[in-house]
């Protein structure tokens, strides 16, 4: 029996992008299929997040997750460009976001096609992996759509032309993270109990485990 989990995921996350080639492999090895739950960053929830955070705080995180990627050998570079507009001197995020938007709806599209974590594995590799400048322009994204195994001009015509109704979905989404017990992501959500981060994947497959999970 197949067991699935909830997996909360933000495109602007370092941390979420280091966990999707983790989750892969967990896929590869058990009987588990991830349920790709959207949410916006959270420089775009909570505004003026960056004007409030301790400063020692995105040091450790750029040294923390350039260490997550060495360990694991995951190729990671800071986006270019981010994928919200901020300016990095003054704090300040732009009113107007187009690509977190724009990747997050392809990425509640890909889910509701079935093909979510395919979409979310692609996608974050050519945003975070370094090998891609300029990912949002071009054919990256939907390159990546179609190595999810989806009709790429199909989704995005769903993430332009239904992208009210996948803002609700991804709102959706942020409640049901807050009503998980937790806030950040990657998140992981089995049976109503959380897991932040992804150094809690083994948790998760030790309580899977418990339930049943079998190795393929």
């Amino acid at each position: 029996m197949t067991h699935t989990f909830d997996f909360y995921f933000s495109f602007r996350s370092p941390y979420s992008y280091l966990a999707t080639p983790l989750v892969e492999k967990l896929i590869a090895r058990y009987d588990v299929r991830p349920r790709m739950r959207i949410v916006l960053p959270i420089a775009i929830r909570i505004p003026g997040f960056f004007k409030t955070v301790n400063p020692m705080w995105p040091p450790y995180l750029l040294r923390d997750t350039f260490r997550i990627s060495q360990m694991n050998a995951i190729p990671y570079r800071w986006p270019r460009p981010d994928p919200i507009v901020m300016d990095h001197g003054t704090k300040e995020v732009a009113a107007e976001q187009p690509y977190i938007h724009h990747v997050s709806r392809l990425g509640v599209a890909a889910e509701r096609q079935g093909r979510g974590f395919e979409f979310v594995r692609a996608a974050a590799h050519a945003i975070w992996s370094g090998q891609v400048d300029n990912w949002h322009e071009g054919q990256h994204l939907s390159r990546a759509l179609t190595e999810a195994g989806l009709n790429a001009a199909e989704s995005e015509a769903m993430a332009r032309d239904s992208a009210s109704e996948l803002d609700a979905e991804i709102a959706s989404n942020e409640a049901s993270q807050k009503s998980a017990g937790h806030w950040g992501v990657p998140l992981f959500v089995f049976d109503d109990e959380p897991f932040f981060g992804q150094d809690r994947l083994d948790h998760l497959i030790w309580r899977m485990q418990q339930a049943g999970l079998q190795e393929r």
